[in-house]
């Protein structure tokens, strides 16, 4: 297997980066020590401090002058705002990556038929992708969308709500579910959880502004990268 060549203190800052996200090092608290990470993990003080300057950057941790590096909160998502993948990684300070698992023209289930409003022998283009952070697998997403608003499923390599906008089908309204599930074994080995962890099931329909069905997604997510924030109000 050939050598990782991702710069040193990069490595250090994803890996301590999905540390924070799992939980490891609670909210507040401080993070380790330049000093202290470089001892037990055997790197040199320069690669120590990049990283942690890294981890700065993405928001992740914040310095107090005297006191040393905290783990910062995080600022969850709104579930008001439609946004794409690459959208909310950007509003996390992080990068966003996709794999390739599926791009195909298919015939559609009963149940996308009826999601996206399909007839008669209508078929779709059907997407599945691996959503990375930073490197990190954090999502699972299925998508499909009418044939004729993307006929060459091949040809799309980047943000599909950007493709939909050049064809002058910019997402403007959606109506979204949400769901706990346990990742099977599948799903487990590509977001490399354990089977059985926790999952947040997003289910997802789009419209633009004049009506059209545009997609339907849905988006297995890992629980430890996902944060979501509701604001509700009690009328009289």
């Amino acid at each position: 297997m050939p050598a990782d060549t991702t710069p040193l203190y990069i490595q250090l800052a994803s890996q301590l980066a999905q540390d924070i996200r799992s939980g490891h090092y609670p909210l507040d608290h401080a993070l380790p020590s330049e000093r202290v990470l470089c001892e037990s993990l055997g790197v040199s003080r320069i690669t120590a401090r990049k990283a942690i300057a890294t981890l700065v950057a993405k928001g992740l941790v914040q310095q107090r002058h005297g006191s040393g590096n905290f783990i910062a909160a995080r600022e969850p998502q709104g579930l008001t705002r439609l946004s794409s993948f690459s959208e909310q990684m950007a509003v996390q300070g992080q990068t966003p990556g996709s794999q390739w698992l599926c791009r195909q023209a298919d015939t559609p289930t009963a149940a996308e038929r009826v999601a996206l409003g399909l007839r008669g022998r209508a078929r779709v283009a059907r997407l599945e992708r691996l959503r990375l952070a930073d490197g990190v697998p954090v999502a699972l997403e299925m998508t499909v969308l009418p044939l004729q608003l993307l006929p060459e499923p091949q040809a799309l390599e980047g943000s599909l709500y950007a493709w939909l906008e050049q064809q002058g089908h910019t997402p403007h309204t959606a109506t979204q579910q949400l769901r706990a599930r346990s990742a099977d074994a599948r799903q487990a080995k590509l977001l490399q959880i354990a089977e059985g962890s926790a999952l947040l099931w997003v289910s997802r329909t789009s419209r633009d502004a004049a009506g059209l069905l545009l997609e339907c997604t849905h988006t297995e997510c890992r629980s430890d990268y996902y944060d979501y924030r509701v604001e509700l109000r009690r009328h009289a």
